[in-house]
């Protein structure tokens, strides 16, 4: 009987502990990574206080030749420097800074307490319709056509792309650097700018359903998630039950599995958040022919802690996680050379 009972729990082990105990450990650490405070509403709240001065940074070096050779791009933003106006300044001015630093940021600070448990569950509403007016401000428009001053005039090719773009069928390309007749630009721009707006929604609404929770949404979301851990739990013990000839085996076959099926969990996510940073920060990233890949490259410079930052704060649990189940597993079978008791049969 005991290689049938060795060989049945073996199976239940293979095909059933181990896979459900690695789909639970990466299951378990993101969801602890993606209800945890420090992710949901710290992070916005750095990257809000940070955004006007990188904005500003961005503005400027894309000036210089040195950093931004394709030179359509680069008139753009030499066209809007004449204007006199830094984009740190232009966003304070059309309300979108005000925003973005008092209503925003209070509703994330509201969003951390709540995770964190300080104060009861109630609906928080990020109301979107404040920036959606700025945007469609007159203030908007003035800065806009004071850019398109500072143009050279359009040649036949500038005017003919202009005319299309009024006409929207300019597709994905970027509008030439030139001032076209001002009926024709103020038709594309409040069209461009209409259709960004249009996709905005009015409200997000968020814990709109949720009720008291004695331990904050983020550490009692956490805690149930834990309890999946009794799923791949009975397959791993029921079969190391199977097998088992004595205590002393019953924690080898405990141990070894639950070791096992730990440690490649930790090894993949231990390579892809490393390999995930890497490839942040040695590979430059293009996501459409109307932006020059120097502009990426720059904009990715200036941003990639951001990347960076989440993608370290999705894994790290992860790897947190399955660390310990690593080390349960190797206590277990080292406490099965300390047990005594007779075998069965």
């Amino acid at each position: 009987m005991r290689p049938v009972r060795k060989i049945i729990g073996a199976l239940i082990i293979i095909f059933l502990g181990l896979p459900t105990l690695f789909a639970i450990i990466w299951a378990v650490g993101l969801t602890k990574a993606a209800v945890a405070p420090e992710f949901v509403s710290d992070l916005p709240r750095e990257i809000i206080s940070e955004v006007p001065d990188m904005a500003d940074e961005i503005f400027k070096e894309a000036q210089d030749k040195h950093m931004i050779t394709d030179e359509n791009t680069r008139a753009w933003f030499q066209a809007a420097a004449e204007a006199g106006v830094t984009p740190k300044e232009f966003l304070e001015k059309i309300g979108v800074l005000g925003w973005l630093e008092d209503e925003l940021s209070q509703s994330l600070k509201e969003v951390g307490e709540i995770l964190r448990g300080e104060i009861k569950p109630r609906t928080v509403v990020f109301d979107l319709r404040p920036l959606k007016k700025s945007l469609l401000s007159g203030d908007v428009d003035l800065y806009l056509l004071e850019i398109l001053k500072n143009l050279p005039p359009c040649d036949e090719d500038g005017i003919r792309r202009w005319q299309q773009a009024s006409l929207r069928t300019l597709g994905q390309h970027s509008l030439p650097p030139c001032q076209p007749d001002l009926d024709i630009a103020k038709s594309v721009l409040e069209y461009k700018r209409i259709e960004a707006v249009d996709d905005i929604p009015d409200e997000i609404e968020i814990f709109e359903d949720v009720h008291f929770l004695p331990f904050g949404v983020s550490k009692t979301i956490t805690l149930l998630s834990y309890f999946l851990f009794l799923i791949p739990a009975v397959f791993i013990l029921g079969g190391a039950l199977i097998a088992a000839t004595s205590p002393a085996s019953f924690l080898r076959w405990s141990g070894i599995p639950v070791f096992i099926g730990g440690l490649p969990a930790l090894i993949i996510a231990f390579f892809a958040k490393h390999l995930s940073l890497l490839a942040i920060k040695f590979a430059p990233y293009s996501y459409s022919e109307s932006w020059s890949t120097e502009l990426h490259d720059l904009i990715l410079e200036k941003t990639s802690w951001i990347p960076m930052t989440i993608i370290d704060r999705l894994f790290s649990p992860v790897i947190a996680i399955a660390g310990i189940v690593c080390l349960v597993g190797f206590v277990l079978f080292v406490l099965s050379f300390t047990v005594r008791g007779s075998s069965r049969r």
